[in-house]
């Protein structure tokens, strides 16, 4: 099979996109959709860390209706924080993905410039490691409307209790976000995305960090986990849409072959790229 095959059908469920205030982007979320179909992708799911994107989803979607086009909302401080009533709104909307703090995370290496002075972060744990209160009505809703929760820039120790409570309630649809990032504090380590796959999490890994630009990660790091975690436990998405990198098309097709050139099966890469993703999406 050709690598363009393998990109065909493919999801990228985590991609950056105009307008911006956290980056400098390449493309809008039009053309990063137009870009999507030219290479025969199968969705996206547009991803903002300063405003909900159902809105913008629900055009885009009208003007490229070959690609599946979602919306999503972080809970950053930009919408409130872990703010109940701004998921809601998402949520009766359409929104099929919710991200927990990213950049106001109190473990994120890029808060530097977007929290306000006197704020050093949000956790969703108390001093007792319990979640915070805002988090019960948090998880409720994502049960309720069947969201995918996707843990953003949290700490893996936020991660680990976060997991067990949200798959306990009956939260099928979790995903621990870019867990390739090896430079991050947040990132499980390979035995604890062991366990968030047998418990039931999708274990994400990106391709952003394996650019020269970036951190230049080891692809080997990448399949020595993904053949920890098992493929079937496994989704990829490009993290891509920053002005200085491809596009996350162009970035999908890069990411697959790199995949490829390092041992991994054309049918593990259809299992992250196409199944569990349109699982998680309900497209299946």
């Amino acid at each position: 099979m050709m690598i363009d095959d393998l990109v065909r059908g493919s999801i990228d469920m985590h991609l950056h996109h105009g307008p911006d205030l956290t980056m400098p982007t390449r493309s809008d979320a039009l053309e990063t959709a137009r870009q999507a179909r030219a290479m025969g992708m199968r969705a996206i799911v547009l991803k903002n860390q300063n405003y909900p994107t159902v809105p913008l989803a629900t055009m885009v979607n009208q003007l490229v209706p070959e690609v599946k086009v979602f919306g999503s909302i972080c809970l950053d401080y930009d919408v409130g924080g872990l703010n109940y009533y701004a998921l809601e709104t998402s949520a009766k909307l359409g929104a099929k993905v919710v991200w927990l703090p990213t950049h106001s995370s109190k473990t994120s290496p890029n808060k530097s410039g977007r929290l306000p002075a006197d704020e050093n972060g949000l956790s969703i744990l108390t001093p007792e490691n319990k979640p915070v209160p805002e988090m019960e009505r948090i998880l409720s809703l994502v049960k309720e409307y069947n969201m995918v929760l996707a843990t953003g820039h949290i700490s893996a120790r936020e991660t680990m209790v976060l997991a067990e409570e949200a798959l306990a309630m009956g939260i099928t649809k979790f995903v621990v976000t870019h867990a390739s990032t090896h430079s991050f504090e947040r990132s499980p380590d390979l035995e604890e995305q062991r366990r968030l796959g047998q418990m039931g999490a999708f274990i994400e890994y990106i391709y952003v960090g394996f650019l020269p630009n970036e951190h230049r990660d080891d692809p080997q790091l990448l399949v020595r986990a993904i053949r920890n975690v098992g493929a079937e436990h496994c989704i990829i998405g490009t993290d891509l849409g920053q002005a200085f990198n491809p596009t996350p098309a162009e970035g999908m097709r890069m990411f697959i072959a790199l995949l490829l050139k390092n041992g991994i099966s054309e049918r593990e890469i259809e299992l992250m790229a196409k199944v569990n993703p349109a699982k998680l999406l309900g497209l299946d």
